[in-house]
């Protein structure tokens, strides 16, 4: 695997392209080739609330890296909006990049690239979860919106794709309108990560939940750990585009 992330991008017309924060160094850019919000109105949602580095989305959007620019860096799409909406916009411009992988809510999978599904969004979060069966080669890893009061349906997520050789990402949920339940308000603390304040996890509850899964070597998370939000400390998404790319090559 290529390791890009020592080698800053160096952007032509820097503002042409507004680069996330957060996978700023990581060796991944993200894209997104629509305008205008996501339909799947995720409750908390950093994009569309007003607080996305994007803003305005009316001046800022679509907001997509010069392919020259990219060279062999990934392209996420999207880290914003769901690559399954307005999917003939997004399918014609990753054509555009050598490496790209695609972000969706949706499990409509068939997409020509790897693919990363997040299997509880918007109101399913602590309810129900799409359980894809059987997963398609193309399945980069699902990823799981978790919290304290949800583990019960993570546990059923993890056994589905696990077992069935998928790789699962534990995303924890930051709180910005939503309350905490009363319940959970130790494991959770008012902090801010990478441009806005939250209800985040503590290290208590992080190492509970990693806890809860550490038999398991198909499950990750999210981030390094508790305080440690920035993906070029993590570069999970590289190393599961460059198995998942791999993987199909050779299979």
């Amino acid at each position: 695997m290529v390791d890009l992330s020592a080698t800053p991008v160096v952007l032509r017309n820097p503002m042409a392209y507004i680069e996330n924060p957060k996978t700023k160094g990581s060796g991944v850019l993200c894209a997104i080739p629509q305008t205008g919000t996501c339909p799947i109105k995720c409750d908390d949602c950093f994009f569309q609330s007003g607080r996305s580095y994007l803003e305005p989305l009316e001046e800022n959007l679509p907001n997509l890296p010069d392919p020259v620019d990219v060279g062999d860096y990934i392209v996420r799409m999207n880290d914003g909006n769901d690559s399954n909406v307005q999917r003939e916009i997004v399918l014609e411009a990753a054509k555009r990049y050598k490496h790209v992988f695609f972000n969706t809510s949706i499990p409509k999978l068939d997409f020509p690239g790897p693919v990363v599904l997040t299997v509880n969004p918007g109101k399913m979060t602590d309810k129900d979860a799409h359980l894809v069966d059987p997963v398609p080669k193309n399945l980069m890893f699902v990823r799981f919106r978790v919290n304290m009061w949800n583990l019960d349906l993570c546990d059923k997520v993890v056994e589905h794709y696990t077992s069935r050789g998928a790789a699962v990402v534990l995303t924890f949920m930051a709180y910005y309108v939503e309350s905490v339940p009363e319940e959970y308000a130790r494991f959770y603390t008012y902090r801010k990560r990478t441009l806005n304040s939250y209800w985040v996890i503590t290290e208590e509850g992080w190492g509970q939940v990693v806890e809860r899964y550490a038999g398991n070597e198909k499950v990750y998370t999210c981030g390094k750990d508790a305080k440690t939000h920035a993906c070029k400390e993590c570069k999970r998404c590289a190393t599961e585009y460059f198995h998942n790319t791999i993987v199909n090559v050779l299979t």
